[in-house]
């Protein structure tokens, strides 16, 4: 298959270079440093024990050139996927398909979701609409990330653990493309099942991204320092709880309990979230899709969460003086 990753990081390098050591015609969609690098140098996985190369791999930053792809895999963090929105469609053909790998609400949520809310749009994740008109929603497949890698240099990826890319189509049905897509993933090594109901794998995924991220950012601590001081984990059990109720508004069940995810995250030991380590690096924070976009889905279902608005309006303020200081620490 023909497949274009946009976002050469942690995910993306380590997707792209799965699929092309499988033997599809990947090309990577880079800029700058990291252009340079794959073009010097090419591609480098290392997992426990191995390292596997790519001395040559197909990278450019001119999406024209490229051509239409079968496959559009966009891996970049939810708040910059509207800067390469609008040239995307350069790689779209009739039967193109896109594969979001963000975390959070997408901007597709309601696109044949039925109900009272079927067709709105989550105006946290895309509020001039640049997503939805380069990127139809009828062309994606939906994507939840449970890989631990690492960005060690451009072109150069750590994989902790974890190869999970759970697939599934916003119908809830299991059509030929997104069975096409699994068996894609799975012969790179990927487990990428296509499930019936992908947006309650997108919450059960949220969920804990919603809650330890920003708490996290907001008191520097590990997930688990959040866990283990009681006030913060309370905090955080509350914030679930409304989060919860939300979710079950949208015909939404947890698979797992509450107090267990919280464990699962405690688990993980001293771990620095993502947002906390992009505060302190003084980049953007990746809010809106995480928490604004959960608030947001409260107010479309009539529901009160007070200490999701508060966390959220709390959250919102730290990116604010992140940006104007260029870093927590």
């Amino acid at each position: 298959m023909k497949i274009a990753v946009i976002g050469v990081g942690a995910i993306g390098g380590y997707v792209g270079i799965r699929l092309a050591l499988a033997g599809e015609d990947v090309t990577f969609i880079a800029r700058g440093a990291t252009l340079k690098a794959l073009r010097d140098r090419g591609m480098r996985l290392t997992t426990a024990g191995s390292d596997e190369i790519l001395p040559q791999v197909k990278a450019t930053d001119d999406y024209a050139a490229t051509g239409h792809q079968d496959v559009v895999i966009l891996t970049m963090k939810a708040h910059q996927v509207a800067a390469v929105a609008p040239e995307v469609p350069k790689l779209l053909g009739s039967d193109t398909v896109v594969v979001p790998m963000q975390n959070g609400i997408p901007y597709w949520y309601f696109h044949e979701h039925g109900g009272a809310l079927a067709g709105t749009r989550v105006v946290s994740v895309d509020p001039d609409g640049i997503l939805e008109k380069n990127i139809p929603a009828r062309r994606v497949i939906g994507c939840v990330v449970y890989p631990a890698t690492e960005l060690v240099a451009p072109g150069v990826i750590k994989h902790v653990e974890g190869n999970r890319f759970p697939l599934g189509e916003p119908s809830g049905l299991t059509t030929e493309r997104a069975q096409r897509l699994s068996d894609c993933f799975t012969r790179a090594k990927l487990k990428a099942p296509v499930l019936a109901d992908i947006r309650a794998e997108i919450w059960l995924k949220l969920w804990g991204n919603m809650t330890f991220n920003p708490i996290s950012a907001l008191t520097g601590a590990t997930l688990a320092e959040i866990c283990q001081y009681p006030p913060t984990r309370a905090l955080a059990a509350a914030v679930m709880t409304e989060a919860q109720v939300v979710a079950g508004k949208l015909g939404i069940t947890f698979r797992v309990p509450l107090e267990r995810r919280i464990e699962g995250a405690e688990k993980v030991g001293h771990h620095k979230t993502s947002m906390l380590l992009d505060a302190q690096a003084g980049r953007a924070l990746e809010i809106d899709a995480l928490v604004g976009a959960v608030a947001e889905l409260a107010r479309l279902t009539g529901t009160a969460t007070p200490h999701l608005d508060a966390l959220n309006a709390l959250t919102q303020l730290l990116a604010r003086s992140v940006l104007q200081r260029g870093g927590t620490h």
